[in-house]
């Protein structure tokens, strides 16, 4: 901050904030419990917690957006000078977009599928600015240019299902601080970017507020809030448990919970070390969690699972000429070994993994599973070797019919590889939930009734019900809290210690790459553009674009003291 919070007036001002809804059969429900903050100009605050904790509904309250049926009282409610108690419609309107700019994490619901992403910037221009479709139009292509957007005059013509998930958060950015807002209200901003692209995000949200704004960012990386924020407030179950500067909350936390989260973070310094904690946190240095050591594994072999040689594919763009996705990619994962696959959104991570599962054909090269061909063969031929090569996504959600329980969408699985009677099959699911660590009463739940966590313990649980050899990971941590994330990827070690499972390990979180694997694949326009041991690749890059994906990673000191 350039001048003393005393010197202005604040953007924001709450004070005792409550937030309830009124569900059925339950009465009343406090989301959240008199929380309190200020946000001036030139400040960046912090808000950190994980999924039920408040953080969202909070900030979203500045913005009269909490969600329907929200009951709310506050002492105090003041957005830029004004009583949001009182506020009519209307009048929140024109405080939308033009005073606070309001960014979510789901890009792909946010933008209008029917207006490409330069339309949906233009119109924000326009509706706040009152200027020219002409200005409006150079404006939208240098703001797009701006968020970290390639060719914005090409990809201004796309439409948000056209685009990566980084792309589509970045144009989302673009909209919400089109009408230059003096308040901007960012939640989870970066969580589907890598850490170069979330490096410009965050250098321009800095900018934006080094002139005058203020950002409040919502985030359950710590290392995103770390590296940015001046001030952070740490929410659990709707209550604020630790406030204060950036440096003393991350080297000094004074609550057990902040300092369970700051103990899950991932990186090379917890290589070999449990993430997850299964009762209170000892007040240790962070950097050497003393007794909290993973189990051994069972030593990589030389069995060669999966064999990639010299893939290639192509997608046409919109004005007809073709991108290459993939190209020349060529590496082996062995048995028992865990492979990181790292690059920026576009780079063709997924598109490496899809054709490696088969849901899309090379265009040139091979891929051989187990020693045998794999990529070539048709369908049919593949579908008796499926059981070998499984994937766990990000959407969970997605992968699995809602219509079915738990126990269905496992036993599923088992049902389609196995020739199990039904008892015998029964006693399976039972014991591959106890496996990633659910009881029996999730067996009749609905997949919408579980948390994101549960949700891909079972989606883990799904996977290995076929007794796979191979397990694709597709940024399967990337949307999960911290705690979570830290319990699945114990999860993923102690599997592999027990089963000799071979991992292809695809993110944008190098914390968790390195934590995890063996060795790195780095991507970039479709390349291979440097591969080794992960220790190496962390501690030497020797690529360019590697040195700075490495340099680009959110370092944070974190330093415990005794409570």
């Amino acid at each position: 901050m350039t001048l003393s919070s005393s010197f202005r007036q604040p953007l924001a001002v709450v004070r005792d904030l409550s937030i309830s809804f009124a569900a059925p059969n339950r009465g009343e429900i406090m989301a959240v419990r008199n929380v309190s903050f200020d946000v001036y100009p030139g400040e960046i605050l912090g808000v950190v917690g994980e999924s039920g904790s408040g953080k969202s509904v909070t900030m979203r309250s500045l913005v009269g957006l909490a969600g329907p049926g929200a009951r709310i009282s506050a002492r105090k409610l003041y957005v830029v000078g004004q009583d949001t108690q009182k506020l009519s419609e209307h009048q929140w309107r024109n405080l939308r977009g033009k005073e606070v700019g309001l960014v979510l994490q789901d890009a792909l619901v946010s933008l209008d599928p029917l207006r490409n992403v330069g339309s949906e910037v233009v119109e924000a221009i326009r509706a706040h600015g009152g200027v020219s479709a002409q200005v409006a139009k150079a404006r939208a292509l240098k703001l797009l240019a701006d968020v970290g957007i390639p060719e914005p005059e090409l990809y201004a013509r796309h439409f948000s299902h056209q685009l990566s998930g980084g792309l589509r958060q970045r144009a989302l950015i673009a909209s919400a601080i089109a009408a230059q807002p003096k308040l901007i209200i960012a939640d989870e901003p970066t969580t589907a970017l890598d850490v170069s692209i979330q490096g410009q995000i965050l250098a321009l949200l800095k900018s934006l507020v080094e002139r005058g704004a203020g950002l409040v960012i919502i985030s359950h990386d710590i290392g995103v809030i770390g590296r940015i924020a001046d001030r952070i407030i740490v929410m659990r179950e709707g209550e604020v448990v630790e406030a204060g500067s950036t440096h003393a909350v991350l080297t000094q936390p004074a609550h057990p919970y902040t300092r369970r989260l700051l103990h899950a973070i991932p990186s090379g310094m917890t290589k070999g070390y449990r993430l997850s904690l299964p009762g209170p946190l000892p007040s240790t240095n962070l950097h050497s969690p003393r007794g909290l050591k993973l189990g051994d594994r069972k030593p990589i072999t030389d069995e060669v699972i999966l064999a990639v040689s010299g893939l290639r594919k192509r997608y046409a763009n919109v004005d007809g000429t073709f991108k290459n996705a993939v190209e020349d990619v060529s590496f082996e994962i062995r048995r028992g070994e865990t492979v990181g696959l790292v690059g920026e959104s576009g780079s063709g991570k997924s598109t490496v993994a899809r054709l490696i599962m088969g849901m899309l054909r090379p265009d040139r090269g091979t891929i051989r599973l187990d020693g045998l061909p794999w990529s070539a063969l048709p369908e049919a031929e593949r579908r008796d070797r499926r059981a070998a090569i499984q994937i766990v996504t990000q959407d969970t959600l997605g992968a699995f019919d809602p219509r079915y329980s738990v126990e269905r969408s496992v036993s599923e699985a088992i049902n389609e590889t196995r020739m199990l009677d039904r008892t015998a099959v029964a006693a399976e699911v039972v014991k591959l939930l106890d496996w990633v660590g659910l009881s029996r009463r999730h067996l009749h739940k609905q997949l919408r009734d579980l948390s994101g966590g549960e949700r891909q313990r079972v989606a883990i649980a799904r996977a290995l019900a076929t007794r796979p050899r191979l397990l694709l990971c597709d940024e399967p941590v990337s949307a999960l809290d911290l705690s979570i994330q830290a319990q699945i990827l114990d999860l993923l070690w102690d599997l592999q210690s027990e089963t000799s499972l071979s991992y292809l390990f695809i993110s944008h979180d190098l914390g968790v790459v390195h934590h995890l694997s063996d060795r790195v694949l780095v991507m970039r326009k479709g390349r291979v553009v440097e591969a080794g041991a992960a220790m190496e690749i962390f501690k030497n890059p020797q690529h360019p674009y590697t040195a700075e994906l490495v340099s680009a990673v959110s370092t944070v000191p974190l330093v415990m003291v005794p409570a």
